[in-house]
This record gives C-alpha cells, sequence and structure tokens, in this order.
C-alpha cells in the first residue's frame, strides 16, 4: 500500500514522505495510530505541511531529548532486589524495569528500548549502562543493583573495595611475572668476554689477541737465518 506519513515513524519514514509499505503493516499499525493515510489527492496536497510540520516536531523533539540526556548522563540509579548470599538475583533487572524506575524518577517517558543492556542483569553489583535517547542524544548511567534490606551506598563502597583488592592483587602478580621474565632473560644471557686494551686505547677481545701473537710467532719461523759472518761484522 502507499501511504503518505503524517508524522516520523522511526526507522520507517518522516512525517510528509510518501513511501510504499506492507499491507498489514498500514491497516494493523500506521493507519490506526494516525501515522500515515492512504495516498489520494488530498493526501498529496498536504505533503509539503506535513513535511514542515514534521520538521517542526522533530526540532523540537531533539531539543527535548538533549535536555533529557544531560539530565540523565552520569546519573546513578539505585534498584532494590531479592538475592541470595552468592549475590546471584531472585529474577533479573531488565530494559524495562530500567527505563520504569528512570520515568518514575525523571517524570519523563523513557521508553525501554532506549536502554542499552545486551542482557538482563542477574546479580548483585554495579553496571554501566547506556541510553540512546535519540540518533543524536546519547546518555550513561550507573545502574546500582543491591540486596533488599541494605544500603545501597554501604553495597556500593563494598563493590568498590572488591575492585580495589582485585586490582592490586592483579598489579602484583603482573609485577612476579615481569620480575621471573627477567630473571630468566638474565640466566640465558652469554657471558661476555674478556677484554684488554690496546696501544691505541680501543678494546681488544682474547681472542683477538691470541690471533696476533700466532701471528707473530708464525713470520718470525719464517724469517731466513742471518749468516755467521754478517753476524759478526755486526
Amino acid at each position: 500500500m502507499r501511504v503518505v506519513f503524517l508524522e516520523d515513524v522511526t526507522g520507517v519514514a518522516q512525517g510528509g514522505d510518501v513511501k510504499d509499505v506492507k499491507n498489514g503493516f498500514a491497516r494493523n499499525y500506521l493507519i490506526p495510530q494516525s501515522l500515515a493515510v492512504p495516498v489520494s489527492s488530498n493526501a498529496m496536497q498536504r505533503v509539503a505541511k506535513l513535511k514542515d510540520s514534521a520538521g517542526k516536531k522533530r526540532v523540537k523533539l531533539l531539543g527535548n531529548m538533549k535536555a533529557l540526556g544531560e539530565t540523565l548522563n552520569g546519573l546513578r540509579l539505585d534498584i532494590e532486589m531479592n538475592s541470595g548470599a552468592s549475590g546471584r538475583l531472585y529474577g533479573s533487572v531488565t530494559n524495562m524495569l530500567i527505563a520504569e524506575k528512570l520515568t518514575a524518577m525523571t517524570n519523563n517517558e523513557i521508553d525501554r528500548r532506549t536502554v542499552e543492556i545486551v542482557e538482563p542483569i542477574r546479580k548483585i553489583g554495579k553496571f554501566n549502562v547506556g541510553l540512546r535517547l535519540h540518533s543524536e542524544v546519547q546518555s550513561n548511567i550507573t545502574v546500582l543493583v543491591y540486596p533488599t534490606g541494605s544500603d545501597p551506598d554501604e553495597t556500593l563502597a563494598s563493590i568498590e573495595a572488591e575492585a580495589l583488592a582485585a586490582a592490586k592483587e592483579e598489579d602484583a602478580s603482573e609485577d612476579e611475572s615481569n620480575v621471573a621474565a627477567l630473571d630468566e632473560v638474565q640466566t640465558d644471557m652469554p657471558e661476555k668476554e674478556n677484554v684488554n686494551m690496546d696501544d691505541s686505547g680501543e678494546s681488544q677481545n682474547s681472542d683477538q689477541l691470541n690471533t696476533r701473537d700466532n701471528e707473530d710467532v708464525e713470520e718470525a719461523l719464517n724469517q731466513e737465518p742471518v749468516p755467521k759472518e754478517d753476524a759478526r761484522d755486526q
């Protein structure tokens, strides 16, 4: 069915657009929700006005979402849940639950689809959660899930203390590994050769000196003997 969109429909079309959509989608959702109407001469005459109206609504919505995003960004949302001794929840914290809590806290309708979590939260802890309020607005909040009957601030302090202890333990383990690796490298290094200095101050190792000594001996043996008479004259 070919329809004229009266308003923006996220991911589908903007107000004033004329598009072909599936019959079921149009009859069961778009038309009953007054989001679109079938193409007609009257509807086509309204296209320009619809585009202008939708554009103004779009700008206003973006402004509202930016303001809401600034309000929510960095917010800590505390959610009390029943849990076992191990911290495992009897249930889970879903994007719908988070959206409901945020709606009650801010008095702004928060759609569950804006809450970006890969899977429901099923344990006590502190979690970073993204909010995609608009295609151009992204905020981040902290969700603190704490046991029923406990104090959220105390739970947070305990979580952070455990994280700090784990980080220190990891650093200590890494330092030990680095020391062990350094010892291994030093063990594998060959011993330095003996080095002597010649008259010019340049360094020579023992192998170079031995080679020169052998050459001097060989040169002396190869020289012709001096005649005795010549020797006396000398």
